[in-house]
């Protein structure tokens, strides 16, 4: 299966499309020819082999053929995780880490990366460390640019975020228990000595 997922530089630039995009979004072949800049025939190529692979399905509405990625894909949460980290908002602060400071850890929550609606309470990424507060605010600032919503998210240094666990603060409680796609550092150090 592994073999499959990978085979080509259009395949890759397609799961990129799909789970870059909201949760459910619909496209059609020309739509996806002219996001992925790639040949129609490699896109069709490409759609076919991923619905044999149940990686994305299709219907017909008014004579269009419409593709979706499939949530119930059996490896939809790792690729949401590998385009989160190579594209988009969370791409962008991997690739620009040395010149946000000195950051300990930085997530991104799953229900930002699936499109879903965020409310005032949530909090799409958390960064901890000592942050190059121009730079992040320039990268976020261009990534509600180009999604037209605006990005809530949080930052502070190791010892404000110890504090706050160490006093179980509601707020970084309910942040840390989100589900998230860790940017940099791991997980288990994040939520070392949390018990919830």
């Amino acid at each position: 299966m592994l073999e499959e997922l990978f085979i080509s530089r259009v395949r890759v630039k397609i799961l990129q499309l799909f789970l870059s995009s909201p949760q459910d979004s619909l496209f059609h072949v020309r739509e996806i020819v002219r996001r992925v800049s790639e040949e129609i025939n490699a896109v069709r190529r490409e759609l076919a082999r991923m619905e044999k692979y149940d990686m994305v399905s299709s219907e017909w509405r008014a004579n269009r053929r419409l593709y979706r990625f499939r949530r119930d894909f059996i490896y939809y949460k790792e690729l949401l995780a590998l385009v989160a980290k190579t594209t988009g908002l969370g791409g962008n602060l991997i690739k620009n880490k040395h010149s946000l400071g000195k950051i300990k850890f930085a997530f991104i929550s799953t229900k930002f990366l699936k499109g879903n609606l965020a409310t005032t309470e949530d909090v799409n990424v958390l960064i901890v460390g000592n942050v190059v507060l121009p730079e992040l605010q320039a990268i976020i600032a261009d990534e509600q640019a180009k999604r037209e919503t605006e990005i809530n998210y949080s930052f502070m240094d190791e010892a404000e975020f110890k504090f706050r666990v160490k006093r179980r603060d509601p707020f970084i409680l309910r942040v840390l228990v989100q589900p998230k796609v860790m940017l940099i550092g791991d997980e288990d150090e994040l939520l070392e000595g949390i018990i919830i």
